[in-house]
């Protein structure tokens, strides 16, 4: 591997790994498309690659959060049972399936998270800037907990960490500021990649020599990311975040379409 895909990776995956501290998201959903459309990689490859991604962004994240009082261990503890059983569960399963159907799976992942994002991000426009967290009280319990085996089984299949699904969950069901659902999903999102990286790794679909500057990349990303967080308004990220998602979806759509995804 040359030094200018060396420094591309890198680059790459401190966007990305920036962007998923600001968002919750792990970065995984960006990665993946950029792997495969880009890189040429299979996309078990870049499923397990991405997954290496996830855990360096938790690991890079959470110390800064945790350190300003804004995860709540007690509640991402729980909700990381279900998580981590779905996903290990999917990560056997993504061994057994077509390149085809895992693109396309990912394909329609990626437009309905952009979806999504478009009403959380227009509903907190005017949203004035978070900086302290406000009284909550958890509720509804068990649709959080259902919402959290699904995101286990999209972490495990498709290498997006969970977050993309465990962030609304906290936000929407459970009553939780998104500001600590952020940070509570940058806290657990680690454990869930780690259940189903290790099936990839035994599988042979983790290429060390792109996952190193890739890694390195997200992990710097990471800190940048959860240092700028507390300054930043939750909804110019999302909004980002959506364009991106939108592109790399079609993208990704185009070259499932005329067969240009490595097998």
């Amino acid at each position: 591997m040359s030094a200018v895909q060396l420094i591309v990776l890198f680059t790459v995956g401190m966007a990305a790994g920036a962007l998923g501290a600001l968002a919750g998201l792990g970065g995984g959903i960006l990665l993946v498309p950029v792997l495969t459309v880009y890189f040429g990689l299979p996309i078990h490859q870049a499923i397990g690659i991405t997954l290496l991604g996830v855990i360096a962004t938790s690991s890079a994240t959470s110390s800064v959060q945790v350190e300003r009082h804004v995860v709540d261990i007690r509640l991402g503890i729980i909700l990381e049972l279900m998580t981590t059983t779905g996903s290990a569960a999917a990560a056997v399963l993504a061994g057994y399936l077509h390149k085809q159907a895992l693109a396309t799976i990912f394909i329609c992942f990626l437009l309905f998270s952009a979806l999504n994002i478009v009403k959380r991000a227009w509903g907190s426009r005017k949203q004035a800037l978070e900086t302290d967290i406000p009284p909550y009280t958890i509720k509804n319990w068990p649709g959080g907990l259902a919402a959290s085996l699904c995101a286990g089984a999209f972490s495990g299949l498709l290498g997006v960490g969970g977050g993309i699904i465990k962030v609304p969950a906290m936000y929407l069901i459970m009553g939780v500021p998104l500001r600590v659902a952020t940070a509570t999903s940058n806290f657990t999102i680690g454990v869930t990649a780690a259940a189903s990286a290790y099936i990839y790794y035994g599988r042979g679909d983790i290429v060390i020599t792109v996952a190193a500057p890739l890694v390195a990349g997200v992990f710097s990303g990471s800190i940048l990311g959860a240092i700028l967080a507390p300054k930043i308004r939750t909804t110019y990220v999302l909004w980002l975040f959506i364009v991106i998602a939108f592109w790399m979806a079609g993208q990704m759509l185009y070259k499932l379409l005329t067969g240009g995804l490595a097998g």
